[in-house]
């Protein structure tokens, strides 16, 4: 089992512990049964994802998800467990880790900006674990430059009619509703846009394509032609679009990291593991003071990635406002330490490292895309260097 021992650190409170205690419970007995590991890519990674939105709901872990006035369990979102929740179970399994965060991230916009009538109709649902949603935000041309969309939005009446396309989004094919963010207006760049839900029986809107990447995840390309939506389903008002998508990510970033975190440190107990059973040359591999190094460097990348995230997630939690500077350092060095770490591991454990279905090879899969989506590494070193020069 990982070192538990950051628990104890002054970031959380015993609610916190007793909720990490109880997903990782719930992963050592019940996971393997509810989405085996083998069945979680290929054709069966769709209803492995459906199984498992389904049982953390069942289990009441999707409350971390959503509002305690509408079935949560938090005034508002806790950053603290979202990001203990997606380090647990992405140790343990890289597509539960992926259901459990687009049930927060796919909801977030409603969660933070959405109508008493919106909250009420969705929310509930999702934290359940009985309404999948999605967060469609990117375009072939928009993905980091979020002011370059070309989605636009057209108010007609009683309803707003959508026109465009959106890649690269998460849950395509799966979820109930999107959230989706088109232009409204002929205000330039972000200035321009607006928010809205957009139920996937919607006249005009279908799923496009899929997209077949090399870790696990259902992803894919949506269309709008003519798609028409009720006016109640404008998120917030006009021209609100980006503030909306940069508050979730101020909140989910953090949480990418965490998930990062997680496959680190699953990482580093297989590299253990390698190197204390592996014998070459008369000795345990653990015994060659070249292993001792790489061991030493990922357990440091580890520590320093884990503080890097629950200093934001706390400070987000108890101090409040933006913690954009914050966020974006803890995923930008969680992410790219990870890819280190579980390289290494690679190497510790050889020609094995990288067979099909070995853990260090999937984590080696699973780690690459954490380094571009919600904003590439890039993007962060910018967040990061704007901050410090504007403050």
């Amino acid at each position: 089992m990982s070192d538990t021992s950051f628990l104890s650190w002054p970031f959380f409170d015993d609610g916190h512990r007793e909720f990490a205690a109880a997903i990782e419970g719930w992963a050592q007995a019940d996971l393997e049964k509810v989405a085996p590991s083998h069945d979680c890519e290929g054709p069966k990674m769709d209803e492995m994802s459906k199984r498992l939105v389904r049982a953390l709901g069942e289990q009441g872990f999707l409350k971390a998800c959503v509002p305690a006035a509408y079935g949560g369990r938090s005034a508002s979102f806790d950053v603290r467990a979202l990001c203990l929740a997606r380090e647990t179970l992405a140790r343990h399994e890289g597509l539960a880790d992926f259901a459990f965060a687009m049930q927060g991230l796919g909801s977030a916009a409603i969660t933070l900006f959405g109508s008493d009538e919106q909250k009420a109709k969705y929310l509930p649902k999702v934290g359940r674990g009985e309404l999948i949603p999605a967060f469609a935000i990117s375009e072939a041309d928009a993905g980091s430059d979020v002011g370059a969309m070309t989605t636009r939005a057209v108010k007609d009446g009683n309803h707003y009619v959508l026109n465009g396309d959106k890649t690269w989004i998460s849950n395509a094919g799966l979820a109930d509703f999107y959230t989706v963010f088109a232009r409204l207006g002929d205000a330039p760049g972000a200035k321009g846009l607006a928010a809205f839900i957009v139920e996937a029986e919607s006249p005009g809107f279908k799923v496009a394509s899929r997209i077949d990447v090399i870790a696990p995840h259902p992803l894919g390309k949506l269309r709008f032609e003519n798609c028409r939506i009720p006016s109640s389903s404008l998120i917030s008002l006009p021209g609100e679009g980006f503030k909306i998508a940069m508050s979730v990510l101020d909140v989910f970033r953090s949480t990418v990291a965490a998930a990062a975190l997680g496959f680190a440190r699953c990482a580093l107990d297989e590299g253990l593991k390698r190197a204390k059973s592996r014998h070459v040359f008369g000795q345990a591999l653990a015994e060659f003071q070249l292993t001792q190094a790489k061991l030493a460097e990922m357990a440091l990348s580890v520590d320093a990635a884990a503080l890097l995230v629950y200093r934001a997630a706390w400070t987000k939690d108890v101090k409040g406002g933006r913690v954009t500077r914050e966020a974006s350092m803890a995923k930008l060095f969680a992410t790219e330490e990870a890819q280190k770490v579980i390289d290494q591991a690679v190497q510790i454990w050889g020609g094995l490292g990288v067979v099909s279905g070995v853990t260090v090879e999937k984590l080696y899969r699973e780690i690459r895309a954490l380094r571009i989506y919600e904003g590439t590494s890039e993007v962060q070193k910018l967040v990061i260097a704007n901050a410090l020069l504007s403050a």
